[in-house]
């Protein structure tokens, strides 16, 4: 395969960027997409030049740090796979391919693919666990949970914190993300005792890193490589609202008003 790459070059989280094309010839189908820029990265430094700044890690789907936009869409034209599982027999040959970072004020570009979404880690931080004292390690089975609410914590818990959901919603709202955490461990009876507290502390801190609002678009669910449920907005909202009476949230008290 001969294809033309139109890749989104910026060094530095203040300079300006733009596109710069690349031919990339004699692609096989069967390479990967990040293999593919592997193949071109090595060309680039054979020819001198600064090859193509882009995140990866386990290449498996697992880790969630492969995201950019390819053609318009995060992770690419296939649904339900990240950037890393992208064949290249999903392209024709001849094709032009537009390669641009997710696109976010709360996710600022590092350089050339890489952003920073240090904000998700921040969101997860101000609720995303469970601080009860529990003793020893218990059994796996003293606490029973039906099956039905172990499914519905394990489909949440799939989030892989990506960020695809951000760079496909046009408010680059986080709330796929941010409600996916809320609700694994809502579901489950060992998160019940902070679930108040969490909620309201991780949607404040979504809404001060600069994430937009939700308007139930459902593009978020459309481009998450684990198709993360949108029903899980609707369980955040509800318990927010039970608990946005009773909790002030911890970021207004340390960073003042939002």
């Amino acid at each position: 395969m001969n294809l033309t790459l139109q890749v989104w070059r910026q060094e530095n989280a203040t300079k300006e960027g733009r596109f710069v094309t690349y031919k990339a010839d004699d692609i096989s189908p069967d390479m990967s997409f990040l293999e593919m820029l592997d193949l071109v990265n090595e060309r680039l430094i054979k020819a001198g030049e600064r090859p193509i700044e882009f995140e990866s890690d386990c290449r498996e789907g697992i880790c969630g740090s492969c995201g950019c936009v390819i053609n318009g869409q995060a992770h690419g034209p296939l649904r339900g796979v990240t950037t890393c599982q992208l064949h290249m027999r999903s392209f024709k040959d001849g094709d032009t391919i537009v390669i641009e970072p997710f696109r976010a004020k709360a996710f600022p570009i590092i350089k050339d693919l890489v952003v920073d979404r240090g904000s998700f880690d921040r969101i997860i931080q101000s609720g995303g666990y469970v601080t009860v004292k529990t003793g020893p390690q218990p059994d796996g089975n003293a606490t029973p949970i039906g099956k039905d609410v172990a499914d519905k914590a394990m489909d949440a818990a799939a989030c892989i914190g990506c960020g695809a959901c951000v760079a496909a919603c046009p408010n680059a709202s986080a709330a796929l993300f941010t409600s996916a955490k809320v609700a694994h461990m809502s579901y489950l009876p060992q998160g019940q005792v902070e679930a108040h507290k969490r909620v309201v502390n991780m949607i404040a801190r979504h809404d001060a890193e600069g994430f937009g609002n939700c308007t139930n678009i459902g593009e978020c669910h459309a481009a998450c490589p684990k198709e993360i449920s949108i029903q899980h907005i609707a369980i955040m909202k509800k318990e927010y609202i039970c608990a946005a009476a009773n909790y002030e949230p911890e970021i207004q008290r340390s960073e003042g008003a939002i």
